[in-house]
């Protein structure tokens, strides 16, 4: 009886397939968006200016590693710190102690290494919502409408009132350095 050779598989033709497979996988595939916080960080600038600002104008916002705030070295729960960041915006100096104006305005916020991720998003969405529901009253909407506007299919008179809103109350956020103190 003779031997039978054994069959061979040209594998050169398998890599080829596995590779086009490969590629419409990365092809077709729709990759999630990242959860995060849609901010338009500055561009990078070497030459950095030194900005005096008047502590006055300056809400400043602390969490600490056990995620409790500070606000203006005074405690405050997070369900409260809208309405704290809304007064602080609007008060245009009726308040001495308080900001001149929104555009003067800034929101420091500063964490220290031990906050929980979670509790900074909160804070930020806070502070986030504070401006955005001052822009929504400013162009004389709803807040859902404001966050629901498209800027692709809206009127020119809408898209007028949203950048008058966003010139009025510009987001200006200020992250610190994070500390150590709590670790």
């Amino acid at each position: 009886m003779a031997r039978r050779t054994p069959v061979e598989v040209n594998a050169g033709s398998m890599a080829d397939i596995a590779f086009l497979l490969l590629i419409f996988f990365l092809v077709t595939t729709k990759i999630p968006n990242e959860k995060g916080l849609p901010i338009l960080l500055p561009p990078k600038n070497t030459h950095q200016e030194n900005v005096k600002v008047k502590q006055k104008n300056i809400l400043t916002v602390l969490v600490n590693s056990n995620n409790q705030l500070l606000v203006e070295k005074e405690p405050l729960n997070i369900k409260d710190l809208r309405k704290t960041t809304i007064d602080f915006l609007e008060n245009r100096g009726s308040n001495p102690q308080s900001s001149d104006s929104p555009q003067k305005a800034v929101v420091s916020i500063k964490t220290d290494r031990g906050t929980n991720y979670n509790t900074y998003m909160k804070v930020m969405n806070e502070v986030q919502a504070a401006y955005n529901t001052l822009r929504a009253k400013r162009m004389g909407i709803s807040l859902q409408n404001y966050l629901a506007l498209d800027k692709e299919k809206a009127t020119k008179k809408m898209l007028d009132k949203y950048k008058e809103a966003k010139d009025e109350y510009p987001l200006r956020i200020s992250e610190a350095e994070q500390s150590t103190a709590g670790q």
